[in-house]
């Protein structure tokens, strides 16, 4: 399957703690954006970890889009491509 996962965490210290867990199953490709292929049980891993960092009455949000496969959809950049995919942790 393939995942794009986008996320809006209000505080610095959470913040980088999902960018580290989105990086662990997926490619960094823009400040607050991942995608990459994943597997079923490794979703459910990310979202487990995820969870426990997050504090939604805070107004922290994370958002994924699923595709069976990357063929499925067409990726277009306008502008500069800010970061090429990869699993590097800022």
């Amino acid at each position: 399957m393939y995942m794009i996962l986008t996320y809006d965490i209000k505080d610095a210290s959470r913040l980088n703690k999902v960018h580290k867990i989105c990086g662990k199953y997926l490619f960094w490709v823009q400040n607050s954006v991942f995608e990459g292929e994943i597997k079923e049980s490794n979703i459910v891993k990310l979202s487990n970890e995820i969870k426990k960092v997050i504090n939604k009455k805070e107004g922290d949000s994370v958002i994924t889009w699923r595709f069976f496969s990357a063929e499925k959809f067409k990726r277009k950049i306008i502008g500069a491509e800010r970061n090429e995919p990869t699993t590097e942790i800022w």
